[in-house]
């Protein structure tokens, strides 16, 4: 995969987020380098998986 990226000005205004995952990645700006991982060393039956976390509203 070839990803080519022209830099040029950036205003965010606001942002809101709602809710985030239990991997997540929010990102504003450079980044030179991504590196993803994952590694599970509990057995299947122990992982849970649910719904998102929502933030404590203001």
């Amino acid at each position: 995969m070839e990803l080519n990226v022209i830099n040029r000005e950036i205003n965010v205004g606001n942002i809101r987020v709602i809710g985030i995952a239990s991997s997540s990645l929010f990102l504003i700006g450079d980044a030179e380098t991504i590196q993803q991982a994952a590694t599970f060393d509990t057995p299947a039956e122990s992982l849970i998986i649910g719904p998102f976390t929502p933030f404590v509203p203001d």
